[in-house]
């Protein structure tokens, strides 16, 4: 058994390194043969994934928060090694879909002897994504939230954004198709789902199941600026969904239009603007998971 673990050593402020220790007397110990790279600039995670990805490892690990695991997605494209996740982020959105444990010990013990399962992927301006991706209200408070973190670190700085976007933030009018279903007016947000979490924990498409070959779709009419602050909140626990204003739909291929570009957000990372063409791309990858 070969792995190659990919470690952010920024990812958790410092915590993945702590890790990446652990992780060396684990399988030093037990004689594993493995191999561990760290990254040192963004995007990095992917290049070094695309290079391991011809089956030199069985299983690539990416060991850092969500956007270490997108870029690790994107670099095993056409790739036979299975995806294994130590998470030491902040978010960490993708292992609560996934159940794996956000302790270091399970989590290894998941990598070691876990079995492995398909998952779909989303795909959109030519790049996957695996948990969710947005455009609206939430989209603007990432863009943000990045802009801030310069001056201002950490949570703090995501409820700096979210208050800035939302006093400033405009509705725009869209068109948004799914399958054969339309849309035609303003919206808060449209969140493409794949995975039910983003943003932290927040489940934004609680019934959303990431191996069964369809995207959850949840849509955000127009609401007063007091209703998006109490509504927040509520997407933690996915109750949301109750408002009036929220409709959840299904579908396999997702199409977004507006008059002025819009900024997508998928895992996190902003990658583009509308025009979106979103499609599910089922099977797309192989992840290490607990037994059951």
């Amino acid at each position: 058994m070969s792995i190659l673990f990919i470690v952010n050593p920024v990812a958790g402020k410092g915590k993945s390194l702590e890790f990446a220790a652990y992780i060396e007397n684990t399988l030093k110990e037990k004689g594993i043969d493995y191999a561990m790279k760290f990254t040192t600039l963004k995007g990095e995670a992917e290049h070094i994934a695309k290079e391991a990805a011809d089956g030199t490892y069985e299983k690539i690990v990416a060991v850092g928060g969500d956007g270490t695991v997108y870029e690790v997605i994107n670099g095993l494209a056409g790739g036979t090694a299975a995806l294994g996740v130590i998470p030491s982020g902040t978010g960490n959105d993708f292992v609560k879909t996934m159940k794996i444990s956000p302790k270091l010990e399970s989590a290894l013990e998941t990598v070691l002897n876990g079995e492995i399962t398909a998952i779909d992927c989303g795909k959109v301006n030519g790049r996957y994504f695996i948990n969710v991706a947005s455009i609206g209200l939430d989209a603007e408070i990432v863009k943000k939230t990045e802009e801030i973190k310069k001056y201002i670190p950490g949570p703090t700085a995501y409820m700096a954004g979210l208050f800035k976007t939302l006093f400033q933030y405009r509705l725009q009018d869209v068109e948004i198709v799914i399958d054969d279903w339309v849309y035609k007016g303003k919206i808060t947000l449209v969140a493409v789902g794949n995975g039910k979490y983003y943003g932290g924990g927040m489940k934004v498409v609680p019934s959303a199941k990431i191996d069964d070959g369809y995207f959850t779709v949840c849509l955000i009419k127009p609401m007063s600026k007091f209703k998006m602050l109490r509504l927040l909140p509520t997407i933690f626990s996915g109750d949301h969904i109750q408002e009036p204003e929220v409709i959840i739909l299904k579908g396999k291929k997702i199409r977004v239009s507006s008059k002025d570009p819009m900024i997508l957000n998928t895992d996190g990372d902003i990658s583009g603007t509308t025009p979106a063409v979103l499609e599910i791309i089922e099977n797309r990858t192989s992840v290490i998971v607990p037994n059951k």
